[in-house]
């Protein structure tokens, strides 16, 4: 380690995703997957998703969500509030990782973003495509 090296808010917005913090909270708990996703009502597939980023629980299902994994919602969105200590071997990150970190973080927002501006386009054009059909 070099004497530049920081430690890291393990479960900051910068360092973690909301998949992240969802993950590290089921296994806290110590509940796999399917177990976790049993006692919300959910497929595990939909657990998944949520943990891999790739899609976000409705509010009644974060506030359960939260409830059963005994953290705060605020701490599962943004890390903020009660929720898990960082494990007690804490990831020292090297000079620059944290910036790398928040430009993944960024990318990732970002791509979310076009993604849905993407299926809303889909959906005019598969209006428009149907219009001429309907009158």
């Amino acid at each position: 380690m070099t004497q530049t090296e920081q430690q890291t808010d393990w479960y900051s917005p910068e360092v973690a995703t909301f998949g992240d913090r969802v993950a590290a909270a089921r296994e806290a708990a110590q509940m796999d997957q399917s177990a976790l996703a049993r006692r919300l009502g959910v497929r595990t597939a939909t657990l998944q998703g949520w943990e891999n980023d790739t899609s976000e629980p409705r509010a009644n299902r974060l506030a359960t969500l939260a409830g059963v994994l005994n953290v705060s919602m605020m701490w599962l969105i943004n890390g903020e509030g009660e929720g898990l200590d960082a494990p007690a071997d804490q990831t020292v990150l090297p000079d620059g990782a944290e910036d790398l970190l928040a430009e993944l973080n960024k990318i990732r927002l970002e791509m979310t973003a076009s993604s849905k501006r993407l299926g809303q386009l889909e959906k005019r054009l598969r209006q428009m495509m149907k219009a001429p059909f309907d009158a």
